[in-house]
């Protein structure tokens, strides 16, 4: 018993101790609302309730956010959605990029987005088959040449 709680007041100082570790997402500059993409109001819906968390300027960080060690996987994540895409200063990007970026969305709402462990918390983030093909037939016609994607 007495090892027992030893190893709870080991483990509750550790807890205590990791809060101090913190992962940097650093606020963006508020951008211009000329730099936000711009889609059909539906798209444009669907893009703020189930990708803006982490693929724009505008994230609402819930409470979890900030208690480690769930803490660093939800700053790893925003840092990386929007280093990867970024919707709020989408018409920064040169057409190459959106290019790109378009494809990839084309490709990854099927399958990869928005990840599982983020649904599993934000259920009005889920896409619905035909919600996502709404997304995926809208990015196809954004892409300006017809090669595979």
């Amino acid at each position: 018993m007495k090892t027992l709680k030893i190893m709870f007041l080991w483990l509750l100082g550790a807890f205590i101790l990791i809060q101090f570790i913190w992962i940097d997402v650093p606020n963006p500059p508020k951008a211009k609302p000329s730099d936000e993409i711009k889609a059909p109001a539906k798209i444009k819906k669907l893009l703020v309730t189930s990708c803006y968390d982490c693929h724009s300027n505008h994230t609402k960080w819930p409470w979890y956010s900030y208690v480690a060690p769930v803490s660093f996987e939800v700053r790893t994540h925003v840092k990386n959605g929007r280093n990867w895409l970024n919707f709020s200063i989408w018409n920064q990007y040169d057409e190459k990029k959106k290019q790109k970026l378009l494809k990839s969305i084309v490709k990854a709402i099927d399958w990869k987005m928005p990840p599982p462990d983020y649904m599993m918390i934000h259920k009005d983030a889920r896409l619905t088959p035909s919600q996502r093909k709404e997304i995926k037939e809208w990015a196809k016609s954004q892409i300006k040449d017809e090669q595979e994607y």
